[in-house]
C-alpha cells in the first residue's frame, strides 16, 4: 500500500495551526481541490463528515466519508476513511512547535485501485495524491501566516 510523508513550517503558534486544520468544514472556503465538507456526527473530539475533493487533471470528483479523532494535549490527529472512492485511506496529522512556528507533518497510507490500468497509472495517482497534500499543507501555511500578520 503506498505511503506519504510532507511536512511544512508554518511561522504561527502551535495552537493557531492546530485550530485551523481541526476546523475542516472551512477547508472549501481556502483549498480549491476541496469542494464539500458537509458534517454527520460531531462528539467532543470525533468528527465524521462527508468529503468531496476534486481531481482537476482529470476533472473528476472523489467522495468518502471520513472519521477525525483529535487529540488537543498532543495537538494530533488520526483520520480514516470510513467508505467511500478510496479502497483505503487513512493517516496523521501532528503540529508541533518549533523554531518558533509550527512543524506540520501529514502521513498518509491510501489504496486507490483502478481496474484494468496499470503501474504507469498508480504513479499518476500517487504523484496526485502528495501535490494534492502539499496543497493541503500550503493552504494551512497561508491561512495561519495570514491570521498571525493581521493580529499583529
Amino acid at each position: 500500500m503506498p505511503s506519504v510523508d510532507v511536512s511544512i513550517l508554518i511561522n504561527a503558534p502551535v495552537e493557531t495551526v492546530y485550530a485551523i486544520a481541526k476546523d475542516s468544514r472551512s477547508f472549501p472556503d481556502f483549498m480549491k481541490d476541496v469542494q464539500s465538507v458537509t458534517p454527520i456526527e460531531e462528539d467532543g473530539n470525533r468528527f465524521v463528515a462527508e468529503w468531496v475533493g476534486l481531481i482537476p487533471q482529470f476533472m473528476l470528483k472523489v467522495r468518502w466519508t471520513q472519521e477525525d479523532l483529535w487529540n488537543d494535549a498532543e495537538h494530533s490527529c488520526h483520520f480514516r476513511q470510513l467508505k467511500g472512492d478510496y479502497d483505503k485511506l487513512e493517516g496523521t496529522w501532528h503540529f508541533t512547535a518549533q523554531d518558533g512556528g509550527t512543524m506540520f507533518v501529514t502521513h498518509l497510507d491510501y489504496e486507490y485501485n483502478v481496474p484494468t490500468l496499470g503501474a504507469l497509472v498508480k504513479k499518476v495517482i500517487h504523484t496526485i495524491v502528495v501535490k494534492n497534500l502539499d496543497g493541503i499543507n500550503q493552504a494551512i501555511k497561508n491561512r495561519a501566516e495570514s491570521q498571525v500578520a493581521a493580529s499583529r
